[in-house]
């Protein structure tokens, strides 16, 4: 057999009461209908074991109102939820087929009264499943990373605005020192015209401002 299937027959084990043919069991298991689900439960003796491992099968027979009711369960099955021993047989043979033949009294099976206290099995898993390790998530990884480069970038676009703001800053200063610089040169070009202007006019000879002064020697003259 293959070690895949042995190893995935091996992972469906579960840990269940030991009881052999002629011994009377109580099985619970689900039974679904529809979208309900309840548990139901099968009284009845063991008639046969057959199978091996994971695909292991018992079989149940009960008499239901005079009418013989047989029953195959899976072993393993995730479906029963537990199995009960109510009695230990007293019987010789691996398969009791002959009690299909029977009805009433004649289809019981003497019961062993020197059978010690049953005890309850859980039905859980006889291995338990080994955690695969997880593999390396890259896609996971590169999300991560995508999501930092996504948080930082708004902690770059804050440097960058700070840096322009700064360099905003100083540019305007020199702005200003350079505007104020203009506008000295451009104050003392004007006075040095002004200056220049002053020096350059002649003097103007002095008037007299009386007319009857200017018009005395005129008379003179006329005299």
């Amino acid at each position: 057999m293959s070690t895949v299937i042995d190893s995935l027959e091996r992972a469906q084990l579960r840990r269940v009461p030991s009881f052999d043919a002629g011994d009377r069991l109580r099985v619970h298991f689900q039974v679904i209908e529809g979208t309900r689900r309840r548990t139901q439960v099968f009284e009845g003796v063991v008639i046969k074991r057959q199978g091996h491992g994971a695909r292991e099968t018992f079989t149940v027979r009960k008499q239901s109102f005079g009418v013989g009711v047989e029953r195959t369960f899976p072993l393993h099955s995730p479906k029963i939820e537990r199995i009960e021993v109510a009695a230990r047989g007293d019987v010789r043979r691996a398969k009791l087929y002959y009690l299909r033949g029977r009805v009433g009294k004649r289809a019981r099976v003497r019961e062993r009264r020197s059978a010690a206290p049953e005890v309850a099995v859980e039905r859980e898993l006889l291995h338990a499943p080994v955690p695969d390790e997880e593999p390396q998530d890259l896609d996971g990884q590169a999300d991560i990373e995508a999501a930092e480069a996504v948080d930082a970038e708004p902690d770059a676009g804050a440097a960058e605005a700070d840096v322009q703001s700064e360099s905003g800053a100083e540019s305007g200063a020199e702005a200003e020192a350079e505007a104020g610089a203009e506008v000295q040169t451009e104050s003392g070009a004007e006075d040095s015209s002004a200056e220049e202007s002053e020096d350059s006019v002649p003097p103007t000879a002095p008037q007299d401002a009386s007319p009857a002064a200017s018009e005395a020697p005129a008379g003179e003259q006329q005299e």
